[in-house]
């Protein structure tokens, strides 16, 4: 007779939210210039202004901050059309996430620009790279693009890159000692990407095997990784 194989615990992939709020931002040289940007307004040096920077950099924490502040609706690039400009800018004020390559209507861009213009709106876009490196093909957009100002959102130094795994252990409810950080923040890429994704699948692992969160079981999933 065979023994009995007891069963296996499923890591269930439940969304986990993270807090957007000013007080949950965490402030450091990567992004000092970006919130300072945000804080000023409306004070800025122009209507249209872009926060670049890497994936999980802060752009959209930023930009949900100077909405609740401007009271500005928010779009995707990729959702915005020539059609419901006219209500995207209705408040005066309008966040469009995400401006990549290929993935947006340069008329209805134009055509929000043109606008925000003539109605003296604010607009804040967030991308990963500046509109030098999108290949645009309505010549005007582009001019009209590369002429916004962009704020510049840095790869993490080493205090905020510590700060940034025990937030996001934090946001998932996770109990760490410095151990594990320390662990992390000397093995793992030092970009917010990575330690997003690093928590999240030790997260999972914990739950998987039954385990609490340690520096050996952090080793064990940066091996096997």
């Amino acid at each position: 007779m065979s023994a009995r194989v007891p069963p296996r615990q499923l890591a269930l992939a439940l969304p986990h939210a993270e807090s957007l709020s000013r007080d949950n931002f965490l402030e450091g040289p990567a992004n000092a210039e970006a919130l300072g940007l945000v804080e000023r307004w409306p004070d800025w040096p122009n209507r249209v202004m872009l926060l670049v920077g890497p994936e999980g950099s802060g752009k959209s924490h930023l930009a949900t901050i100077w909405a609740e502040v401007a009271g500005a609706r928010s779009t995707m690039a990729h959702a915005l059309t020539a059609a419901n400009v006219p209500a995207a800018l209705a408040t005066g004020a309008l966040v469009v996430e995400d401006l990549n390559a290929g993935s947006f209507d340069e008329r209805a861009l134009f055509h929000l620009l043109n606008l925000a213009r003539e109605d003296e709106a604010y607009v804040l876009i967030t991308a990963r790279v500046a509109p030098v490196a999108l290949p645009i093909e309505l010549r005007d957009l582009r001019s009209r693009l590369r002429a916004v100002p962009v704020v510049q959102l840095t790869p993490p130094d080493d205090m905020l890159f510590r700060a940034l795994i025990v937030k996001f252990c934090a946001d998932r409810q996770m109990s760490i000692d410095e151990s594990v950080v320390s662990y992390l923040a000397s093995r793992i890429e030092r970009s917010f990407a990575a330690a997003r994704q690093t928590v999240e699948m030790l997260d999972t692992e914990a739950l998987r095997l039954g385990r609490p969160v340690t520096r050996a079981l952090a080793a064990e999933l940066l091996r096997s990784a």
